[in-house]
């Protein structure tokens, strides 16, 4: 299936090449820059029955365009990007399904498990997804937190996911080294994701054409989920029609 996303930098909805965000503004690389509010993509995902995107704010000033997004989808997106135990639960009062959680739970590189059951004592687990995006390490893939700088020592595999399914709904995870390209996805990840996760999953990075969806429905096991950013034509790209992914979800209904 496919999910939507609408990506927040400086209060506007972009799409940027994933390795290249990070404290150094001359660095970033940038696809897209929409001239249009966040609200113009939330009343469309809703007016075509999208449930289930990403609303990700990266970097601060993004809060009020992602409360704009969720006002006008109520219920029908997850919100990420520095959300803490502060505050989850307002993002949740402000029309969010779920909120997404990476850095937070993460000190120095490690899990932090006490600020995990922190969390899920808070909000309960069935509305919490964990992001567990990634980059590819001696052949392993690591979580990476800090906008996709820092490598924690968490390995993706199905021990670590078995005991994190413990406390969330369902894991995002952005291919980092790929992500915005439009060069291809990153088929290994997939597989093993679609082996290893007891929950559901979506994977973000790298989807170039319609082909996509069904090669990740097929790698995945069923299991998992695509996000297209850069390629899709609403988000300026030549390789996706929306028209196209919306009749794809229409021809594959959930359960």
């Amino acid at each position: 299936m496919f999910r939507p996303c609408i990506d927040l930098h400086e209060g506007k909805v972009k799409q940027i090449v994933g390795g290249s965000l990070s404290n150094d503004p001359q660095a970033l690389r940038t696809n897209f820059v929409s001239d249009r509010p966040s609200r113009w993509f939330a009343e469309l995902f809703k007016n075509d029955g999208l449930r289930g995107g990403h609303v990700i704010m990266l970097g601060p000033g993004n809060e009020a365009a992602a409360r704009e997004a969720l006002a006008a989808f109520p219920g029908g997106f997850h919100v990420g990007g520095g959300i803490d135990l502060a505050n989850a639960a307002g993002f949740l009062e402000a029309g969010a399904s779920h909120v997404i959680v990476t850095s937070w739970i993460f000190r120095e590189g490690r899990l932090d498990r006490e600020r995990l059951r922190q969390l899920v004592a808070a909000i309960g687990k069935d509305r919490l997804v964990l992001d567990l995006s990634c980059r590819r390490r001696d052949g392993k893939y690591f979580v990476v937190t800090d906008r996709w700088q820092t490598f924690t020592d968490l390995k993706i595999g199905p021990e670590s996911l078995s005991e994190l399914a413990q406390s969330c709904a369902e894991f995002l995870v952005h291919a980092a080294d790929v992500e915005g390209l439009c060069l291809g996805m990153d088929l290994e990840l997939i597989d093993k994701l679609g082996q290893w996760s007891p929950l559901p999953a979506t994977y973000a990075g790298g989807a170039n054409s319609l082909r996509d969806l069904e090669n990740v429905a097929r790698i995945g096991r069923g299991k998992i989920d695509l996000t297209i950013g850069s390629a899709l034509d609403i988000f300026g790209g030549t390789g996706v029609r929306y028209a196209d992914v919306v009749e794809f979800n229409r021809r594959h209904p959930v359960g």
